[in-house]
C-alpha cells in the first residue's frame, strides 16, 4: 500500500503521543547525517558513539518534557544539540562522561536496529575518514558552507546570515566546495579506494 512520508513534524507529534515507532522511524531518517557530523568534528568513533546517544537522550528528555518549541526544522533543532555537546567535550578537556540511562527515556530501549557487521563498520569509518580528509583540503570558506548546509541541514538564507555574506556568496562557496572536492576525487580515486 502506497503511503506519502511523514514529515518531521508529524512523526514528533506521534511520539509525544506515546508512539516510539514515531522515534524510531526519526532516528533512522537521520542518525547517519547526525553520527557523521559528530564524527567529522570529534574524530573518535567511541566518543562520537557517546556524544549521538547524549543527543538522542536530550531529544527524548525535552520532547517528553513538552519543553520542544517548533522554531525550525526537528533536524537543524537535533544537529544543535549534537554540536552544543560537542563543544561542551571539548570544553571538559575531552573528559566526557557517558550518561548512563535508567529510566523509560533510554535511546537504545526505541531502537530496533541489527547489528552492522564488521565489514559495514570499516567501509563507513573508511569513507568517512576519506571524505573528512578530503574536505579538510578545501578553502576555510568553502569547508564552512559545505559543513553548515551538508551536516548541519541549513538553508542558504541561514548560511548566508551566520557568515554575513549574501545568499549568492553562500551558494558560489558550495559550489566551488562540490567542484574541488570533485577534483581532488579525481585525482585520488585510488587513495580512496584503499
Amino acid at each position: 500500500m502506497f503511503t506519502t512520508e511523514k514529515t518531521d513534524e508529524s512523526l514528533v507529534k506521534e511520539f509525544i503521543s506515546g508512539s516510539q515507532n514515531a522515534f524510531n522511524d526519526l532516528l533512522y531518517r537521520h542518525k547517519d547525517k547526525i553520527f557523521s557530523y559528530i564524527l567529522y568534528l570529534v574524530k573518535d568513533h567511541e566518543t562520537a558513539q557517546d556524544i549521538f546517544q547524549d543527543t538522542f537522550f536530550k531529544v527524548i528528555n525535552t520532547l517528553k518534557s513538552g519543553t520542544y518549541k517548533e522554531e525550525g526544522k526537528f533536524i537543524q533543532w537535533v544537529m544543535r544539540i549534537s554540536h552544543n555537546l560537542v563543544i561542551d567535550f571539548f570544553r571538559k578537556g575531552k573528559k566526557f562522561p557517558t550518561i548512563e540511562s535508567k529510566d523509560e527515556n533510554d535511546v537504545f530501549e526505541f531502537l530496533d536496529m541489527s547489528e552492522p557487521s564488521v565489514e559495514d563498520i570499516m567501509i563507513d569509518e573508511q569513507i568517512s575518514y576519506n571524505v573528512r580528509r578530503l574536505v579538510e583540503q578545501l578553502p576555510p570558506e568553502q569547508k564552512e558552507v559545505l559543513i553548515m548546509r551538508h551536516y548541519m541541514d541549513m538553508s542558504f538564507k541561514e548560511i548566508a546570515d551566520r557568515t554575513n555574506v549574501s545568499i549568492n556568496t553562500a551558494l558560489g562557496r558550495m559550489r566551488y566546495a562540490v567542484i574541488n572536492l570533485r577534483k581532488m576525487i579525481k585525482g585520488k580515486e585510488s587513495i580512496l579506494m584503499k
